[in-house]
């Protein structure tokens, strides 16, 4: 797990069109703040690189051409509210002073102000940028014991979480070496985790005999410590396959201390799968089906990878969403997000889950 020691300096976007107070404030907080700056004289510019890069901090001035400093602080507010925005000025006025905190600007400035005092307050702002988006951070892992498992399970969600823009993983425990070749069935894993957007962790434990306790455990501890995740999809203990609930009991100890933690429906599950969560998947299921495609080597040989099963699963489950198609699960955890913390709302499946009651 990453330390305190291990971060990045922090990113500092600075605007003012004055070019010798940028070259200043680039020296003062790089070479001697040690923060990564970037300097620009547009504040259409800035704008544009605020909402489509990572920032812990944009520095404004206030009269520039174009677009004022407060202009832009009020476009950064609607774009990217959690984003902490300073005002700095050499012309400090009550009139200005007001209208920035009116805006919510984090901080009002003055360019006169002593270096070691900007110095400080600029790291504390950081500090509390990052800390804004790591509460704001959503990083999902979905954990199977086989090739193909996650993807038939849980595929839709996952591209949901990842139009969501969150992080998504994927750690597959055996290399399906009972079903094919493992240097193929690994690479069709690689194939569905680059069409669904998410990284491979690809483990080698023995295909059919996946262990509930150790090595199993110690694997996905592993991987849950490189991903630090906020959500886990995992197998549903009701399952005929020793593999799928061995892998299930496991990750109750390996994610024990995350919030939030879902099983799937995998084509072995036993009627006493009894899902409560319901995540539509209308503009997904071809994102689904095109993951699932990559197991060429199993698509003529596993009748429940036939498209129109998929499908039809997704369809029968629809009955407790709001759309054509829809993916079940079992909620083991469900814990509230820090959406109602200030300044750190948590974006989440609201909009594509329905809760029910499964047959």
């Amino acid at each position: 797990m990453s330390t305190d020691h291990d971060e990045p300096p922090g990113r500092i976007l600075v605007v003012d069109d004055d070019v010798v107070t940028g070259r200043f404030l680039v020296h003062l907080l790089g070479t001697r703040g040690g923060f990564d700056v970037s300097h620009t004289t547009d504040p259409a510019v800035a704008l544009q690189r605020a909402t489509s890069e990572t920032w812990d901090l944009v520095l404004t001035d206030v009269e520039m051409p174009g677009m004022t400093g407060l202009e832009l602080l009020q476009a950064l507010r609607r774009a990217s509210p959690d984003l902490n925005v300073a005002v700095l000025t050499s012309h400090a006025s009550l009139d200005n002073a007001v209208s920035a905190l009116r805006d919510r600007a984090d901080e009002f400035l003055q360019k006169s102000m002593p270096p070691d005092d900007l110095l400080a307050t600029v790291a504390a702002l950081v500090a509390e940028g990052r800390a804004a988006r790591l509460a704001a951070r959503q990083a999902v892992l979905a954990i199977g014991a086989h090739p193909d498992d996650v993807e038939i399970g849980a595929a839709g969600a996952l591209l949901v979480h990842r139009s969501l823009g969150h992080e998504v993983s994927i750690l597959t425990l055996s290399r399906g070496a009972r079903g094919g070749t493992e240097n193929t069935r690994a690479g069709e894993s690689e194939m569905a985790a680059l069409a669904l957007g998410a990284t491979l962790f690809l483990e080698n434990l023995q295909d059919t005999q996946i262990r509930e306790g150790d090595p199993t455990i110690s694997a996905i501890s592993s991987v849950v410590q490189a991903v630090r995740p906020t959500v886990i999809y995992t197998h549903s203990v009701h399952d005929v396959h020793q593999d799928h609930r061995n892998v299930h009991q496991a990750a109750m100890v390996a994610t024990r201390g995350i919030g939030r933690v879902y099983c799937f429906q995998s084509p072995s599950a036993t009627v006493d799968f009894r899902p409560t969560r319901f995540v539509t998947i209308d503009d997904e299921v071809d994102g689904k089906l095109t993951a699932i495609k990559a197991f060429a080597s199993q698509t003529q040989v596993r009748a429940y990878l036939v498209p129109d099963l998929i499908k039809s699963t997704a369809r029968y489950w629809s009955r407790y969403g709001d759309g054509l198609y829809a993916e079940a699960f079992e909620v083991i955890r469900e814990a509230g997000t820090s959406a109602g913390q200030p300044g750190s709302p948590r974006p989440d499946l609201a909009a594509h889950a329905a809760e029910g009651a499964g047959e």
